[in-house]
């Protein structure tokens, strides 16, 4: 596996637990609140997006200039 596609395999995981952990905080807020990261979790949702953009960009604009 070339270093692109493990590039885009790694995103696509991250972004996978990051809408994972979102909705964990929006399926449980109480637990999410009792430990604390019910802030976090708002956060990772935004990531998430921010991530599936810069992935939507890399695999259409970067992607076609690394030649591996």
């Amino acid at each position: 596996m070339s270093l692109k596609h493990f590039h885009i395999v790694f995103l696509f995981f991250a972004i996978l637990s990051d809408l994972g952990f979102w909705l964990w905080t929006r399926m449980l807020p109480e637990q999410a609140a009792a430990l604390g990261v019910a802030g976090l979790g708002s956060f990772a949702g935004w990531l998430s997006i921010v991530m599936t953009a810069y992935g939507v960009w890399y695999i259409f604009k970067k992607s076609r200039t690394i030649i591996v």
